[in-house]
């Protein structure tokens, strides 16, 4: 699994654990909601301060976004 993919993955899997829909963290952090969606889809790639900002917003490290998961976690 890529950086991207991983960013993607682990997203996604935070903001559900958060209880936020992707509209939410997308208010919360001043983009659009579609943004978050291609995210989410690897559609787009995150710039290292949209990484910050979603990190700072889901109360986790930013390389808590970036770092993969052991096969036994996932």
């Amino acid at each position: 699994m890529g950086i991207r993919e991983t960013f993607a993955s682990n997203l996604r899997e935070i903001r559900l654990r958060r209880g936020l829909s992707q509209e939410e963290l997308a208010h919360r952090a001043d983009i659009h909601r579609t943004y978050v969606s291609s995210l989410e889809r690897c559609q787009y790639s995150a710039t290292i301060d949209m990484v910050e900002t979603l990190a700072r917003i889901l109360e986790v490290e930013a390389t808590d976004l970036l770092k993969a998961r052991s096969a036994t976690k996932q």
